[in-house]
């Protein structure tokens, strides 16, 4: 009887730890990567815009062929929706929706997840000249895992795993336009 207290005090200490350390735990998350392409910003901005066009460039978009989408609005536009439902699990349901757009310079997004969790982030590209023929581009993600989701932000490197996703949809981009 003894041990099974002993465990069973033991199990409930850590629970309590588990449960505890989310509390002191960051619940931000922002990353960004970004990319030279050799093309002028009106031609890439003017690319990125339309919603469609991440089927050509984003990682995420292209991770299940059998994934169900729609579009609600006029692409390239401030409301225009893009949404999607896969059955893999990491690819999940939700859509992403157009929330602002300063011509040539800057796209903002909010990304609505409802499976396998629910979750609103943001994400943004930004567009910057370097030459007449050539433009940084910046794609941005921010969000918040709340208590007690949070912890998984010390077990799972978020800003490896999404700065490569972005990273090398940000290359498939620049393939995609230098051609």
């Amino acid at each position: 009887m003894e041990i099974l207290r002993v465990l069973l005090m033991g199990f409930a200490i850590l629970i309590g730890v588990i449960l505890i350390i989310p509390l002191f735990t960051k619940k931000n998350i922002s990353v960004v990567r970004e990319v030279l392409i050799n093309r002028p910003k009106v031609e890439v901005f003017d690319f990125v815009k339309l919603l469609k066009n991440l089927d050509y460039f984003s990682v995420w978009a292209n991770k299940d062929p059998d994934m169900i989408k729609d579009f609600r609005g006029t692409d390239g536009t401030v409301g225009f929706v893009s949404s999607w439902d896969s059955q893999m699990k990491d690819v999940g349901m939700g859509e992403q929706e157009i929330i602002k757009i300063s011509d040539g310079e800057r796209i903002d997004y909010e990304l609505r997840f409802m499976k396998p969790f629910k979750a609103t982030n943001f994400a943004d590209f930004t567009f910057e000249d370097i030459s007449k023929s050539q433009t940084r581009v910046k794609w941005g993600f921010s969000g918040k895992m709340n208590y007690p989701m949070n912890l998984f932000l010390l077990i799972r490197d978020m800003e490896g795993m999404l700065g490569k996703d972005l990273q090398n949809g940000l290359e498939n981009l620049k393939n995609v336009l230098e051609k």
